[in-house]
């Protein structure tokens, strides 16, 4: 699935009861890609293309983007071999596992 595919998709796939209670703002700059900003307000998600400013910002391939959401590739160690960075609030980064 590509990135644009994941996102496209994103809303009609998570669980509002997963992300109840969460109210954090995600911006996923995917090289080669685009960028997409996910906002969550208490179960609610919603995904805007090409938007700036968030709580969190991931940056990646999209080799490495699919690779995680196929689940080849796990986001800790992606993360750990500087192959996904995370700026801003590392507390908000960990709730992302509910969005997955």
């Amino acid at each position: 699935m590509s990135a644009k595919e994941f996102f496209d998709s994103l809303q009609s796939r998570v669980d509002p009861a997963k992300t109840a209670g969460m109210n954090n703002s995600y911006l996923f700059d995917i090289e080669g890609a685009g960028k997409w900003k996910v906002d969550v307000q208490d179960g609610d998600v919603s995904v805007t293309e090409n938007a700036e400013g968030a709580d969190v910002t991931i940056s990646t391939s999209e080799e490495t983007f699919e690779k995680i959401t196929s689940g080849e590739q796990n986001a800790t160690s992606a993360y750990m071999t500087g192959k996904l960075k995370v700026k801003g609030d590392m507390g908000a980064a960990m709730k992302l596992q509910k969005l997955f």
